[in-house]
């Protein structure tokens, strides 16, 4: 048996999201900035799709003005006047309800197909590049790609000028394979759509015969010379991503899916520290450890959000204090004492559920010992 796509159901969702994300917006405002949609919803991917589709629509309004043929286009001053016109233009956006409802949908709509499958997604992408410009498209829109972008971005510089859309396409999917163990969830990452409303993973996809497929479908910033889509990567709100160590394909080891479980401490409660770092260690985790440094200036958007819900009772500020804790701790071993001692009984936590191996993963990864 075979998954596939509810894809009514998906349309229903995008629709209902928009409406929601809409409603709130502009109950007070007429229309929106791109500094507003930097900041619309809790999922960084949607926020950074819409601003890609704009980036889209001002290229093709270049495309038509450079189009006519009654002007030359190629001449130098006429060139650096309509790259500042367009420049200035970028930084004016301006959009009405009506425009901007569509636009959110189908950033929903990708977004759910990234976290869901991200090697289709990336490969349709390559597929919308130029003929012989790939690595060109995938720099100008890398900017863009927030969730699982390490199973394309590798590409960049990388694969050389020859190389056709079939080979880029072939080798995402080879290099997916290698680092899907490391990368997010799709719970955890579609854990941000739950602000506006909740997303259903079960509802979405379907056992059936038929093989899964898809269908194509800030800060204040100060006026400058570029293009407000040359900015994205500047004016990127903190904290939506945590840094990662940069490890190439070739040095990560894919693991069994269905982890081993944890063993408890040596008094029967709780999680057995060196039971946990001999699993992680085992696993692909060995070269992440002492990658990331203080938790509590790390997490993602997305994770501050599931380990708020899931594991410390909707309290935010309860995580905040955990995470400084753990981060004055001396040793894996004693931040996991920590834990076992301040929180996996006092809020009843599963430990074997996809939320704890999340959080205790970032703190394997925070500290770093032989």
């Amino acid at each position: 048996m075979t998954i596939q796509i509810n894809s009514n159901y998906l349309e229903k969702y995008a629709k209902e999201y928009a409406s929601i994300v809409c409603d709130g917006f502009f109950s007070s405002k007429q229309y929106i900035t791109g500094q507003d949609i930097i900041q619309l919803t809790s999922s960084t991917q949607v926020n950074f799709f819409i601003i890609k589709r704009l980036f889209e629509l001002w290229q093709d309004e270049l495309a038509k003005l450079k189009s006519n043929p009654f002007f030359d286009y190629r001449d130098i001053a006429v060139h650096e006047a309509l790259t500042q016109f367009m420049n200035v233009l970028s930084r004016r956006i301006k959009v009405e309800r009506e425009h901007l409802q569509p636009l959110v949908e189908t950033a929903v709509a990708q977004a759910v197909q990234l976290a869901t499958d991200p090697v289709s997604f990336y490969q349709a992408e390559i597929s919308k590049a130029p003929d012989g410009k790939v690595n060109d498209y995938l720099k100008e829109n890398k900017k863009y790609y927030k969730w699982h972008d390490r199973a394309v971005t590798f590409l960049i510089d990388k694969a050389g000028f020859g190389l056709d859309k079939g080979e880029y396409q072939r080798a995402i999917s080879a290099n997916y394979q290698v680092v899907k163990d490391s990368l997010e969830s799709e719970n955890l990452l579609l854990a941000t759509f739950g602000d506006v409303k909740v997303f259903d993973l079960d509802h979405y996809f379907e056992k059936a015969e038929p093989a899964i497929s898809y269908s194509e479908p800030v800060k204040k910033v100060e006026e400058s010379e570029t293009s407000f889509f040359d900015q994205m990567e500047e004016n990127e709100p903190a904290a939506h991503t945590f840094e990662e160590k940069k490890v190439e394909p070739e040095e990560i080891k894919i693991h069994s899916p269905t982890p081993e479980p944890v063993a408890p401490s040596a008094n029967g409660k709780g999680i057995n520290p060196q039971a946990l770092k001999s699993r992680f260690a085992s696993e692909s985790y060995k070269g992440m450890r002492g990658v990331i440094g203080e938790l509590s200036e790390s997490l993602a958007i997305n994770q501050r959000f599931m380990f708020t819900k899931e594991l410390f009772d909707g309290n935010s500020d309860l995580l905040t204090h955990a995470l400084k804790s753990i981060d004055e701790c001396n040793s894996f071993n004693e931040a996991i004492n920590l834990v076992n001692a301040r929180y996996v009984n006092e809020l009843n936590w599963e430990t074997e559920t996809e939320p704890v191996q999340e959080f205790l993963l970032l703190i394997y990864r925070k500290f770093d010992e032989v």
